[in-house]
């Protein structure tokens, strides 16, 4: 069978398979941010295998330490017993925590995967507090999981699904460009009003919801729709929380290990949460997920969460080889330097093209929002989403060498999560690919609004 054979492949994988779908090649190989396919045409990889690469493809640090450890006799599975390779992770996880979260953290490891820490999760607190709801957020993604499902704000996966957990919650995320209150609300007032109801549901013995063992949220909403939580809100989530002594708990599986300019995403508020989700990046580019909470949580019994691989041994190199040199070479400051490159790049596209509603995001975790200008607003008087058009440019950008995804209300947002690793010069070549597939696309769409020397231009 040929490599190239990938409807070989198609005909035989499941038909639930999702980026296979929107991206029909074989990719051979890769080195930093940049993919080959099978024929040898090259690509700029904007989504680093949904954040968990966060060093690129086949990084030489990462991957000496790996080949180290294989050829090292060393254990290559071990559950959850004490290995070399999990005491030199554990300390280097523990110095990478915030000093007032570290002091009185303990760490759960997981399967293999985000949502088995938001399953361990939700064990953990209901067996501490002896509560049973959860409070989640609209837009929220936390697994595929039964259980994740559950607490998942995309409808699509869950209709064909029963048994999911009960007494699961959903308050307005402050979803600022489509405010949950409507229009005419600005993002002061959203926010307000978001955490009025969040005050609300804690204290009105009314509102239906009993005392819940945690509230869970992102600090940046990945799936939803790149939609970052400002400073203050999540300061004043922080502050209703603790004095109502519910556990709050982040959700850092996409946005941890510096994809935001901070090594977790909640740091920029000042915050200490009761508990982090970690998966994706923090195994370097290998299956490792993580429950870290509080020390006065831990309650429960020993076995009330494993797994046979929770402690994947070359994540745990992986992992601890990226951390290191995160911190040595000093990438939280160069995501935020260059992660402002290309926020402020997608602001001079949206000046040019009015289909671009909204540009957001932090660090390298950004997300451009289309809209159709001749739709007709919704009823909540919000901007039609152009659903159709970002499937179009996310499918032309892979013909103009460039991988992104789609996300967020209707799929209408185009996510960037290119490696941290990214340089200027190759934010630049982001930048001009979307502009010209942005620049045919508009212009097949609604030529009447596209300025014909803005095409020529390209041409």
């Amino acid at each position: 069978m040929s490599i190239d054979n990938i409807e070989f492949l198609a005909s035989r994988e499941s038909n639930a398979r999702t980026y296979a779908r929107n991206i029909p090649k074989v990719l051979s190989q890769g080195s930093g941010i940049h993919v080959l396919d099978s024929e040898g045409r090259q690509y700029i990889d904007c989504l680093a295998c949904a954040g968990a690469l966060p060093l690129g493809h086949n990084h030489s640090f990462v991957q000496e330490r790996v080949i180290r450890f294989l050829q090292s006799g060393q254990l290559q599975q071990a559950l959850d017993l004490a290995t070399p390779a999990k005491l030199h992770f554990v300390e280097a996880l523990f110095k990478a925590l915030p000093k007032s979260f570290a002091e009185q953290a303990k760490v759960q490891f997981c399967g293999p995967s985000g949502a088995d820490a938001v399953e361990a999760a939700l064990k953990l607190f209901k067996t501490a507090t002896g509560r049973r709801p959860i409070l989640v957020f609209h837009g929220a993604y936390h697994g595929m999981t039964i259980g994740t499902l559950g607490m998942m704000g995309n409808l699509s996966p869950k209709q064909a699904i029963s048994g999911m957990p009960a007494e699961v919650q959903f308050l307005p995320y402050p979803y600022i460009f489509r405010s949950p209150f409507g229009d005419q609300v600005d993002a002061l007032e959203t926010e307000r009003l978001s955490l009025a109801l969040l005050e609300n549901v804690l204290t009105d013995p009314e509102s239906g919801v009993g005392k819940p063992a945690m509230v869970l949220l992102e600090a940046i909403q990945g799936e939803g729709g790149c939609i970052p939580a400002s400073a203050n809100w999540l300061q004043q989530v922080r502050e209703i929380t603790a004095r109502h002594q519910v556990p709050l708990v982040i959700d850092e599986i996409q946005t941890g290990i510096g994809r935001s300019g901070d090594m977790f995403a909640f740091e920029h508020a000042g915050i200490t949460p009761d508990a982090i989700l970690l998966s994706k990046a923090i195994g370097g580019g290998y299956p490792l997920s993580l429950l870290l909470y509080h020390e006065q949580y831990d309650q429960w019994k020993p076995g009330a969460h494993a797994g046979t691989f929770r402690g994947n041994q070359i994540a745990l190199v992986s992992g601890a080889a990226t951390l290191e040199f995160i911190q040595r070479e000093g990438l939280l400051q160069h995501v935020h330097k260059v992660g402002e490159e290309l926020r402020q790049g997608f602001v001079q596209l949206k000046d040019r093209y009015p289909c671009i509603g909204d540009v957001r995001g932090r660090g390298l975790m950004l997300g451009v929002e289309l809209v159709d200008p001749e739709g007709k607003p919704d009823a909540m008087g919000h901007p039609a989403a152009a659903a159709a058009l970002a499937s179009a440019v996310k499918k032309a950008c892979l013909e103009e060498g460039l991988i992104i995804e789609t996300g967020g209300r209707h799929g209408a947002v185009l996510r960037f999560l290119p490696p941290l690793v990214i340089k200027s010069e190759d934010v630049h070549e982001i930048l001009d690919r979307l502009d010209r597939v942005l620049g045919k696309q508009i212009f097949a769409n609604f030529p009447h609004q596209f300025p014909m020397n803005v095409l020529e231009a390209q041409a």
